[in-house]
């Protein structure tokens, strides 16, 4: 019976996003809408992660220009960005094992190729991710996958799948086939990523953030974790505390803000967690683009770390 209950609840995990929004504390923080600034004028340190959907609405006729929809089937199929392809980061991730046992971890080099090659993925592209904000920053976490493979014209559109829609740009409904590509991973940056056996040794040297709701960094076992509450020392940064309410990311002097707040410098190593190392991609990204460099993702996240009985949690 327990079985049952946990599958249920992977199964809730994985398809949840499609169905409904899934933030849980959502991004509505109780600011009012402001305008939209103008990316070049929010002052971040690295600016080479977002695109706005102008940029996107200029390029769509360049060839080396590929766009990925990260939302799902059902909602490419509902209208998406006229030559988009669609892809989930399930695809590329272990969603097979059982918790505890590399669950949502990042296949193999050599596993990606073959995937990255259907998908047209080519080093000499420049690849726009977009989703939703109901979702779980799965633009940031495909986007974090390229880089890790060394693929670095890679980047978010900024305000997603609403900035797109809400600009009155052209809407498609016809799918569009990949063009094969002969792309071959050979190997990952590890200075994106930690282990679980990295994070057990280092935690209390590093800067431990869960991006996870309120709820679930207070114990609430939503997507049958093995036990409840957050990895012991760790920081509380909902993921979507860094961007506004339209989903655009705030400006470097607010996150310097937020951080700040935190007690955390650019100097720290930061460590960012969630269930299955999806939203945390999205937040590893915005502070490595606000220069918190050595802000990784630890895909592995909580699924595994609440699974191993002497690891501590709090």
């Amino acid at each position: 019976m327990k079985k049952r209950v946990v599958f249920i609840m992977v199964i809730l995990f994985l398809f949840l996003p499609l169905l409904a929004g899934c933030n849980g504390d959502s991004a509505d923080n109780g600011e009012e809408p402001v305008e939209t600034m103008a990316i070049e004028d929010r002052g971040y340190i690295n600016d080479d992660l977002l695109v706005s959907v102008e940029w996107v609405q200029e390029n769509l006729e360049d060839e080396d220009l590929l766009v990925i929809d990260a939302r799902g089937e059902d909602a490419y199929k509902g209208g998406h960005i006229p030559g988009a392809v669609v892809t989930a980061w399930q695809s590329f991730a272990d969603v097979e094992a059982s918790h505890g046992e590399g669950f949502g971890v990042l296949l193999a080099p050599e596993d990606l190729s073959p995937l990255f090659q259907n998908l047209g993925v080519e080093d000499s592209k420049t690849i726009v991710v977009y989703a939703d904000p109901n979702g779980w920053g799965e633009d940031g976490r495909l986007v974090w996958m390229f880089r890790m493979a060394g693929l670095e014209s890679t980047h978010i559109l900024d305000g997603g799948w609403p900035a797109w829609t809400e600009g009155d740009f052209e809407v498609s409904r016809e799918g569009t086939e990949p063009t094969p590509s002969n792309i071959e991973i050979s190997n990952f940056n590890d200075d994106m990523t930690v282990s679980t056996d990295w994070l057990a040794e280092n935690r209390e040297d590093v800067v431990v953030l869960d991006t996870r709701t309120e709820n679930e960094y207070n114990g609430a076992t939503d997507f049958g974790e093995a036990r409840g509450g957050h990895i012991a020392g760790a920081t509380h940064l909902f993921w979507a505390d860094l961007f506004n309410l339209d989903y655009t990311v705030k400006t470097q002097s607010e996150i310097e803000s937020i951080m700040g707040d935190l007690g955390v410098e650019k100097s720290d190593t930061i460590v960012a967690y969630c269930t299955a190392g999806i939203r945390s991609a999205h937040t590893a990204l915005v502070l490595r683009m606000a220069g918190y460099e050595n802000a990784k993702n630890y895909d592995a996240s909580f699924y595994e770390w609440s699974a191993i009985d002497d690891l501590p949690v709090e």
